[in-house]
């Protein structure tokens, strides 16, 4: 079907398609299992022949990404998945999407795709335009400075160099720098090299580079082996399902876990000072664990009171899903919080901030792709047909749909199901224990759903922006006839 479709569009001129309102009546009607197993022998036969030069531990299938479409991922074995995965959440528009295909039927699109710019020394002529114009027009408010990265990692990465510095200067102020810290910090010691650390949250996942892995505390294969920092680690609040009966012992956990941070910046103080605290508005990859928004209130307020940075993470969580752009719009702090960084949905990487943390020297936060301009081409496009298809209020009114379902499955079958939570799309529950989990993620691919386990026991779910009502239904009539199955 998609490829007639493709064919026709093709007659029409290299894909036009800036007339055509992306419709999901191109998807199939519904999953498709071919295989009695998956991966199925293409995908098997396929990882056989990667293994020879790379890890394939991690690889589920392979994808047919020609014939994918819409909310739709189709295997090399003729499975077609509904995808509530996205590639961890990467996917906003679904595969495939017409609109997308115009943005290389552009000459000057393309020469920007091909002639990659060390943008730190060499960009383009067109980058600061799309950078007011594109990046600037999500900025959280209040932050009216964007450093470009690649992905989720090293956003986090050169956030936390850059309150660092950031908190070097506070304490330097306009002194200028010293021969001692130039030469120090070439041997690894102080001055130049300070000892000060960011505190992070048990659960949190921020990243796998050095720095964001001594963050990351979601799961132990992350780390082990890898040497971390001596950095603080907090507790993370972890509630009792449903909210609203459970507000007393769920306020608790809130006061319990901030007064725990507040004792580590003080135990921190005298031997590695904490300049910052890095933490997801949802804990993602330890198990979609949701805090309230009077806890992220409290703690911009125990940063402030304490001379230290916030960095909200939105890696995961930004870029739609949760009903609004930013999920800690949700929360209603005092004021933007001081570094959010960004990747997956938004193509590229990177993180906002305001002048206090943008380095005065050059080469403090660097390296050779700052970024890519093609992929900002590619987000320019992606937040046209967000704002025009109203996608944010599609979320709501799609999540709406799946939350309730699952809420009705929590109660309908309460010896598996528990602790449904979530905003927008962006949603979880929680399996009795482990193998339970992943038994149900598996006997849901095979019957035609693609999700992914978190943290211990959960499953989450993440589906594309363009992910509809009748989508949710489907998923919902597929996670009923697993459990009846169990």
């Amino acid at each position: 079907m998609r490829s007639l479709w493709l064919n026709t569009l093709t007659r029409q001129g290299l894909y036009r398609l800036s007339t055509l309102k992306y419709s999901t009546s191109v998807e199939p009607k519904e999953p498709l299992v071919k295989t009695k197993s998956i991966p199925g022998p293409k995908s098997i036969e396929l990882k056989k022949q990667l293994d020879s030069v790379q890890a394939t531990g991690t690889i589920q299938f392979f994808a047919d990404y020609d014939k994918s479409i819409g909310n739709y991922i189709h295997d090399v074995d003729g499975n077609i998945l509904l995808d509530v995965y996205t590639q961890i959440s990467s996917v906003p528009l679904g595969y495939n999407h017409p609109r997308l295909f115009n943005v290389f039927n552009n000459e000057q699109n393309v020469k920007t795709l091909i002639n990659r710019p060390a943008l730190g020394v060499f960009p383009g002529k067109e980058w600061p335009e799309k950078l007011h114009s594109v990046l600037q027009s999500i900025a959280p408010k209040g932050l009216n400075k964007i450093t470009t990265m690649m992905c989720g990692s090293c956003s986090n990465e050169n956030a936390y160099k850059a309150i660092f510095i950031w908190y070097q200067n506070k304490l330097r102020g306009n002194t200028p720098l010293t021969d001692q810290e130039r030469n120090s910090c070439m041997i690894n010691i102080p001055p130049g090299a300070p000892k000060l650390s960011i505190l992070s949250f048990k659960g949190a996942f921020h990243g796998r580079t050095l720095g964001a892995l001594s963050t990351t505390h979601s799961k132990y294969i992350h780390k082990l082996d890898v040497p971390s920092f001596d950095w603080p680690i907090a507790s993370f609040p972890q509630y009792k399902y449903p909210l609203e009966e459970n507000v007393a012992y769920n306020k608790k956990e809130d006061e319990k876990c901030l007064s725990e941070v507040q004792d580590l910046i003080k135990q921190y103080a005298s031997k590695v000072p904490v300049a910052g605290v890095v933490v997801e508005p949802i804990q993602s990859e330890g198990g979609d664990n949701e805090a309230s928004p009077e806890f992220f209130q409290s703690l911009q307020a125990i940063c402030k009171k304490n001379g230290i940075a916030l960095l909200i993470d939105e890696v995961q969580t930004g870029g739609g899903s949760t009903g609004k752009f930013w999920c800690h719009e949700h929360f209603n702090l005092d004021g933007p919080p001081d570094v959010v960084t960004f990747s997956k949905k938004l193509q590229l990487g990177g993180y906002f901030h305001n002048d206090d943390f943008a380095p005065k020297e050059p080469y403090r936060i660097f390296n050779t792709w700052m970024g890519d301009p093609g992929k900002v081409l590619l987000l320019e496009e992606i937040l046209k047909v967000v704002k025009e298809d109203n996608l944010l209020a599609n979320v709501n009114v799609a999540g709406k749909v799946l939350k309730e379902g699952l809420l009705s499955l929590e109660k309908e079958f309460p010896h598996i199901l528990n602790s449904t939570r979530g905003r927008g799309t962006f949603l979880a529950i929680n399996c009795t224990n482990t193998n339970v989990r992943d038994q149900i993620v598996g006997a849901l691919k095979l019957h035609g759903v693609q999700t992914g386990g978190c943290g211990e026991i959960s499953i989450r779910f993440r589906p594309a922006l363009v992910f509809k009502e009748y989508h949710a239904n489907i998923v919902l009539d597929r996670f009923r006839q697993v459990l009846k199955a169990i």
